[in-house]
Order: structure tokens, then C-alpha cells, then sequence
């Protein structure tokens, strides 16, 4: 997860590790000049690691610099790799998102600069547009009033179906991201067992029953679209009552329409994506319905929800394992909380 302004920050980095500081300066300076060979007086200013983003380092800071096409002055962001992390991505596939979100009306941040192997920064890492807003994981059940809550969630579900309406073959997607070789529900379900075994330090039968249970019913997909991947509002700025930008996109791959949906509209995650008596799973379904015109048959719904909280769980047990391995500071708990979930909605599918 990433962030370019969250509801906290914590306190400037210069003031606490300068050696750090330093150490980031000097990358930047390099990744910049080896874009811009012609660059000169580079100045980087306010440079702090700001709070959010279990996965990757969130460094702003605002940019001037002369070239040789003429003066710049530029708010940006660095996402940095961190030593211990929860999603195991690439910035390349990031890059090229981003890259070719910019044709779109996709509110997303511009990219500047990549740092593939660490060559400058020491991890893996991309410079990009610092966006106007704030984020809130909790905005849709904040303290605005309901009328303006409830608008923000359907700004909110028209984003989703905007980035599922993008034109991924004409911007040539498929060469970055790849295309499924197989039912869209069984690639993520590859890809997130092989992640749970790379986790895995102990015995889990719950969640080996539950994957058990997802390859026997995986569905087809209506159609193959963009996924963000982890879709809410904690991944998005708010700026003056409206969506300024989506943000992080390290997990963006081409699809099932459904996995987003099925990510909002999972139970445990009810307090993030829906309002109480006034925009639940039927309101979110029934307006992705009226805006896409796909079936979404409950049972293929269903099945993404199981999947999210399946999903959730090899999150948890990777911040388990990269704690033991003493490559995070940060204690998660074990995923024991999402089985019962789990197993209802298993109980419950039709």
C-alpha cells in the first residue's frame, strides 16, 4: 500500500536518521540526472517520510531543476521498496499502469522516474506526481453529512467501472501485465496459493479447506478488464468533496470485473465501503449493475468475497512471517479472525 498525503504524518526525517536523508537525496539526484542527463541545479526541498504504506517507504518532497528544456518545479512523491513487505510486487508492472492511466480520465498520479533494481535508491522505486487531497479509510462513515458521504461512494463505484472501461488493448496492457491464460478467478488464486506457501509456517487447515473449496468453484469471467486490486477509499485522496486521485497500483493486473466488487462488497470490510441503511451490498451491486450492464450473478460474486478474505488472510500471514524473519517491526495478528466469515459465506453460497 501507498500514499501521497494520509490523515497522519509522521515527523520530518531529517530530524530524526540525516544519514538517511542524505542517502535518499543522493538517489534522487542520481535517478534524475541519469533521466535527464542535461539536468543542473538540482534542489530537493521538504523532503519527509510520511505515515501509511506497510509494503513500500513514502517519501514527499517538491523538485527544481534546470535542463535544457528549460526550468522545473514539480511536487513529487517517492515510493521506496521496504526491507520487510507485505506484497510481493513489481515496480515495472506499476509504471507501466500509471503510464498508460495518463491517456485516460482515470484520476491517477503522473509518473516521473523508476528506480527498477535499486540501482540509485537502493530498492526498487518510483517518483511520482504528489496530488492535491488527504486520505481517509474511514471517509464514507466519517462525520460529513450523509448526503455528501453518499455521493462520495458513488463517485466512488463510478471510478471502479472507469478503470474497468479503460481500453487496456489499445494502450498495450497486455505486454506489461499479461493476459490470464486461464479464467481470470484461477490465475489470482495461483498467484496468492504461491504467496501463501512462501508464508506459510505452520500448518493452516482452515484456509487449505477454503482454497480447496474456491479451485472446485471458480468461476468465468464476463469479461477481462483492468483490476486495481485493492480497491478503497484508504487508497485514495479526497480534495475538496471529491476523488483526486487512485492511488496505489502495484497490484493492478488485467482480470475479472468482479474481483474489485468483490473486494468492496466483502463483509469484514463493510465498515470502509458501505454506510449503514443507505449504501449496502444490494445498493453497491445495483449500481454497478445500472453503470455496466453485467449480469453479476450472486453465486460469481459470492466466490470473490470468500476469495478477499482468503486473499486478506496470506496478507496477514506474510507480515506473520516477515516479522519472524525479523524483516518487519510491525506485529500483525494471525488471520484466525477471517475463518468464521469464511466458512458462512461458504455455508451460504448457493
Amino acid at each position: 500500500m501507498t500514499a501521497t498525503q494520509r490523515t497522519h504524518d509522521l515527523s520530518p526525517m531529517d530530524t530524526e536518521q540525516p544519514d538517511r536523508v542524505a542517502q535518499v537525496v543522493r538517489g534522487l539526484k542520481g535517478l534524475i540526472l541519469n533521466a535527464i542527463p542535461s539536468a543542473r541545479d538540482i534542489d530537493l526541498q521538504g523532503l519527509v517520510r510520511s505515515a501509511g504504506g506497510l509494503s513500500r517507504e513514502n517519501w514527499s518532497f517538491d523538485a527544481k531543476w534546470h535542463d535544457a528544456a528549460g526550468s522545473h518545479t514539480h511536487p513529487l512523491m517517492l515510493m521506496r521498496d521496504a526491507a520487510g513487505t507485505l506484497l510481493n510486487t513489481e515496480r515495472s508492472r506499476e509504471f507501466a499502469v500509471l503510464q498508460a492511466l495518463a491517456q485516460t480520465n482515470v484520476p491517477a498520479p503522473k509518473v516521473h522516474w523508476m528506480d527498477e533494481q535499486g540501482c540509485w535508491l537502493g530498492t526498487p522505486s518510483v517518483v511520482m506526481e504528489r496530488m492535491p487531497g488527504a486520505c481517509d479509510y474511514m471517509v464514507l462513515n466519517g462525520a460529513q453529512p450523509l448526503e455528501a458521504r453518499l455521493s462520495l461512494a458513488q463517485d466512488f463505484i463510478r471510478l471502479m467501472t472507469d478503470i474497468q472501461a479503460v481500453d487496456w488493448q489499445a494502450l498495450g496492457l497486455a505486454d506489461s501485465l499479461g493476459l490470464p491464460d486461464v479464467a481470470p478467478s484461477l490465475c489470482e488464486l495461483s498467484h496468492w496459493e504461491a504467496e501463501y506457501r512462501k508464508s506459510q509456517l505452520e500448518p493452516q487447515p482452515e484456509l487449505d479447506y477454503v482454497l480447496a473449496w474456491l479451485k472446485r468453484r471458480a468461476p468465468q469471467a464476463e469479461a477481462i478488464v483492468l483490476v486495481h486490486g485493492d480497491f478503497k477509499p484508504g487508497n485514495a485522496l479526497i480534495h475538496e468533496g471529491s476523488i483526486s486521485a487512485k492511488l496505489d497500483w502495484e497490484t493492478a493486473h488485467l482480470g475479472d470485473p468482479l474481483e474489485d466488487l468483490g473486494w468492496v462488497t466483502n463483509p469484514v470490510r463493510k465498515r470502509e465501503h458501505q454506510i449503514p441503511g443507505h449504501w449496502e451490498r444490494q445498493q453497491i451491486v445495483d449500481a454497478y449493475r445500472e453503470l455496466t450492464g453485467r449480469q453479476v450473478l450472486e453465486a460469481d460474486l459470492l466466490w470473490w468475497n470468500v476469495f478477499s478474505c482468503w486473499k486478506l488472510s496470506v496478507i496477514q500471514l506474510t507480515a506473520v512471517a516477515e516479522f519472524v524473519a525479523g524483516r518487519y517491526n510491525r506485529v500483525f495478528q494471525t488471520p484466525s479472525w477471517l475463518f468464521r466469515p469464511m466458512l458462512q459465506m461458504m455455508e451460504a453460497a448457493p
